[in-house]
This record gives C-alpha cells, structure tokens and sequence, in this order.
C-alpha cells in the first residue's frame, strides 16, 4: 500500500522515461515494478491516491521497497520501508535484548514483534536466579512499525528498593487483543 499526495497531481502516464510510479524490492534486485496501473486517484482529488499492489510468493524473513513516483511538473519522490513475512501469523517476539547491559540505574527492553499498529500489553518480569520475581513492569503499546523499545527501567524492586549486582533473568511476555501470547527470556547484568 503506497499513498501518493501532491498539489499539482501524481504522473501516471509515465509519459517521461523512467517516469513511471515504481517499486524496488530488496534493494539489491535491480528489477522494479512499474505500480502505474495499480494507482487509483481519491474521488473527486486528483492530488492524491494510492496504489494497492500484491507482494505475492514472498520468502519469509525481512525485505525492504523503494517506491519512486513523480508529479505532473516531473519532480521526483521516493518513500522507503522494511517489512516482514512471517510463515504463520502467529504472534511472535524476536531480538529480545535490553540495552545497555550491563547497566547500573537505566535500561531499556527492546524487542521486535509482527502485530504493527495493533495494541499490545507488553509484561516484563525480572527474576533472581533462583526464580523470586524482582520486579514487574506492564505497559500497553501501539507501534507503527515492528519495534519496541521505550520500556524502561529503573533497576529498583517492586518497593522502590535498591536491588543488589549480579545477573538477573527477565522474561517479555506480549498479549495481542484476543489474548494470543508471546514470551521470550534474555539475561541482564546490574552493576552497582
């Protein structure tokens, strides 16, 4: 899904060439795919639209488009984008890792998800290494893009005590809307 404005009009003729609205995936496949009869303008505005194009037959992982289109006066834009495919659509959290580790009064906890725009209840437990839950922290997130990373923490207790060094375990559970369930464990290092 691409969505096109400009105040003097979107060039779909591609009357120029190399003027035609284009898509390149995967920055080192040289084939682009020309999106002009995929654009639709919106009713009744001839400065705006969008082009709705299949990505069919995709591997899974992470892959990247470049999009160029050029308006009426034959002045260029491009817009850029990563996604990801995933094999099932299934909730899954990856690149599970706070930062920085070790720390001694501030950490963030950064992981990646599938679900963008969708509001997730993100749960982060530290735990001892004997299993005793040191802290839980909750937070509802809605991300445009596939990454979360503003869940902070501060290092003290349920409290507001002041938790002793060492390795710690925290385990980042994600709960989309209907309840589906994602969770994954990492390792932290608190210096103090």
């Amino acid at each position: 899904l691409v969505k096109l404005a400009d105040e003097s009009g979107i060039n779909t003729a591609g009357s120029a060439i190399g003027h035609d609205i284009s898509a390149v995936l995967n920055e080192e496949n040289t084939d682009k795919i020309t999106l002009n009869e995929f654009y639709e303008a919106a009713l009744d505005d001839y400065t705006r639209g969008e082009v709705r194009y299949p990505l069919n037959n995709m591997e899974p992982g992470t892959h990247k488009v470049r999009v160029k289109a050029w308006d009426v006066h034959n002045n260029s834009g491009e817009g850029y984008t990563e996604f990801v495919v995933a094999e099932s659509a299934e909730l899954a959290l990856s690149h599970v890792l706070n930062y920085p580790n070790p720390f001694t009064t501030h950490t963030a906890f950064w992981f990646e998800h599938n679900r963008p725009g969708e509001p997730l209840l993100v749960t982060v437990q530290i735990f001892t290494v004997s299993g005793k839950v040191v802290k839980t922290i909750q937070q509802q997130v809605t991300t445009e893009g596939y990454r979360v990373d503003n869940i902070h923490w501060d290092g003290l207790d349920e409290f507001g005590d002041e938790i002793g060094k060492g390795v710690y375990v925290y385990k980042v559970t994600v709960t989309a809307p209907d309840g589906e369930q994602a969770e994954e464990y990492e390792k932290l290092v608190l210096l103090r």
